[in-house]
């Protein structure tokens, strides 16, 4: 367990089904305290894994809310809701295609963009038509949750995202993509969490637009 500030903390696990060698081999999760609530964004808790599960215990406060930027992202959160309710209040966020990957529901409160939650958590949309992905504003630390749209490599931001390699595309990324992560960079963002790769800890909102600047992005093969 990494923490990165006062009441946020960061581990990894190895990607439960995608298993490159290199970038992607492991996925970042996030445990935060903001006032009375206790956040993990697409936590990853391995079975086999109790000094970690214990860890989280230790962590963990009364009112304990999942945060599920994407919905392939759900992996742990229903272990853990059940390993915690009953001694805890535990809720499992994110947009409603969520709960269709959830073999048990409950606990489960679909998320909009525009949506916020206590704990200063705020959803924002991400291209038009909206994706099933939300970056996830945590006001409390001054930081913004992305799930796959943006991952840091080679020590900088990216957007991953496949060429644009047409006019379509092209017009796509201009007026329908971009515009909605550069609203987030806008954003008084300190702080980046990404699930592949390394955190951004400062001047977030302007790494998140040198990104955007830099264009689409795509992990190298072999």
């Amino acid at each position: 367990m990494q923490r990165l500030a006062d009441g946020l903390w960061r581990w990894t696990a190895r990607h439960p089904e995608w298993h490159p060698a290199g970038f992607g081999d492991e996925v970042a999760c996030f445990v935060l305290h903001a006032a009375e609530e206790t956040i993990l964004i697409d936590p990853l808790v391995p079975a086999a894994d109790d000094d970690l599960a214990a860890t989280l215990d230790g962590l963990v406060r009364e009112r304990v809310r999942i945060l599920i930027t994407i919905p392939y992202h759900v992996r742990s959160c229903e272990q853990l809701r059940d390993r915690w309710t009953g001694d805890r209040e535990v809720t499992i966020h994110g947009h409603a295609l969520v709960g269709r990957r959830l073999a048990d529901a409950t606990g489960f409160h679909p998320l909009s963009p525009g949506d916020e939650l206590p704990g200063g958590i705020r959803a924002h949309p991400l291209g038009r038509p909206r994706r099933a992905e939300m970056p996830l504003e945590l006001s409390s630390h001054r930081a913004v949750a992305f799930g796959d749209a943006v991952v840091e490599a080679d020590g900088v931001l990216h957007v991953w995202e496949s060429p644009v390699d047409s006019e379509r595309r092209r017009r796509w990324w201009d007026e329908r993509f971009v515009p909605t992560l550069r609203a987030v960079a806008e954003r008084p963002v300190e702080r980046v969490l990404v699930t592949h790769g390394d955190p951004v800890l400062a001047d977030g909102g302007a790494a998140l637009a040198a990104a955007v600047d830099r264009g689409p992005w795509q992990p190298p093969r072999g």
